[in-house]
């Protein structure tokens, strides 16, 4: 789960990580308010959506009158922000932050993340702050220092200063710099996030080290345990389907082929995608039901495939274990027929009472294709799709 910069900069004062002074606005008038409020003679215009990259997309401005923060404001309410991390659509400004600019003298780079290989929460830092970590990782990967935290010793003072040598910064910076290691830490531990990254941390000419930028994601198994982090998403950032897949404990996501997958099993579900791409078809979704689906969910995942229109076939492909494989025959003639799926549907069902499973669908007198095999049912789908 992704969260604003407002709402990161809101849990970075919680946890004693210094910020510039600013607010959100979905106004220009509060736009303009936010800037009153804030004083100065200049400030930082920023679009709120889940993307990285704005800048470069036309989605930060400086204003140096209120006149520009209201125009800035009016130029990016309203519109879709189109960043080299979301699709051709772009993601809805709705909410703006406004916030004072700082006197920069150099920028860093400073992340926090969980590594799986490791089982390590690791921080990684570079001296060439407000780039792409990508690029410096392939251009001067020399450039980079990581630091591997043990659980059991948590994060210590001597890894902080390996950081601030690597920074480059003086003596004075080190008990600031490890105060925002150890908030950003704390956050990690506390909120259960998988990643907070900063770039760029800044030093001010007055050497104060402020993060200027902040991204912060959650690991979506956890975030129920966290009423505060839960109420900061925002379904408008997220792909509509998915957003409601999520209502119903399904996983989606939503791709650009022609061919429906229902699967139970996310290992199973990108199996059956390969499948279907080696027999020369294009899924149009990631669709895993779980383990334990019911007639309910088999409605609601039709009624997600469908609301696709480029879908011209569906393959579901479900593994009986838990739930027998009649039961959910019985539920895959439930959903198609209350939701009236009009186009193909090819059903490859394995497991306990398998074959009672197919008498069921060939007895239905609906148009659903029983298989025997995975291969033959990816097969079928993709002529089908192929109105071959």
């Amino acid at each position: 789960m992704n969260i604003h910069e407002y709402q990161a900069k809101q849990l970075f004062r919680l946890y004693g990580i210094a910020v510039p002074e600013g607010g959100p606005a979905e106004t220009a008038a509060h736009a303009e308010q936010v800037a009153r409020e804030l004083g100065g003679k200049a400030w930082v215009i920023k679009a709120q959506v889940h993307a990285g990259g704005r800048g470069k997309a036309g989605g930060v401005h400086i204003a140096d009158s209120y006149q520009q923060v209201t125009a800035f404001s009016r130029k990016l309410l309203g519109t879709r922000l189109v960043t080299q991390q979301t699709d051709a659509e772009g993601l809805p400004v709705n909410t703006l932050y406004v916030e004072q600019t700082s006197n920069i003298d150099k920028e860093f780079y400073l992340s926090a993340l969980v590594d799986r290989s490791s089982e390590r929460i690791i921080f990684i830092a570079s001296a060439d702050g407000g780039m792409d970590i990508e690029e410096v990782a392939a251009t001067t990967p020399e450039r980079i220092v990581s630091i591997a935290i043990h659980p059991a010793a948590g994060l210590q003072s001597y890894q902080c200063r390996k950081v601030a040598f690597a920074l480059g910064l003086s003596s004075e910076q080190f008990r600031p710099l490890e105060k925002i290691m150890s908030g950003m830490y704390r956050l990690m531990l506390e909120k259960d996030a998988s990643q907070i990254e900063i770039n760029p941390l800044i030093s001010t000419d007055t050497g104060a080290l402020i993060a200027v930028d902040a991204k912060i994601n959650f690991d979506d198994n956890a975030v129920a345990a966290h009423a505060d982090i839960t109420a900061l998403r925002d379904p408008g950032q997220e792909d509509e389907k998915e957003h409601r897949a999520q209502q119903f404990g399904l996983n989606y996501i939503t791709l650009d082929g022609t061919i429906g997958c229902m699967v139970n099993g996310a290992g199973l579900a990108m199996a059956t995608m390969d499948l279907v791409k080696l027999k020369g078809g294009r899924p149009a979704n990631f669709l895993d039901v779980g383990g334990g689906t019911n007639p309910e969910k088999v409605a609601e995942a039709f009624k997600l495939i469908l609301d696709d229109p480029n879908v011209k076939a569906v393959l579901v492909n479900i593994f009986g274990g838990i739930v027998k494989c009649d039961v959910i025959a019985e539920g895959i003639i439930a959903a198609v027929k209350d939701v009236g799926v009009k186009i193909p549907v090819v059903v490859r069902l394995e497991g306990t009472n398998a074959e009672a499973g197919r008498t069921m669908l060939s007895a239905s007198g609906l148009n659903l294709i029983p298989a025997d095999d995975l291969s033959t049912a990816a097969q079928q789908v993709v002529a089908l799709a192929e109105g071959l």
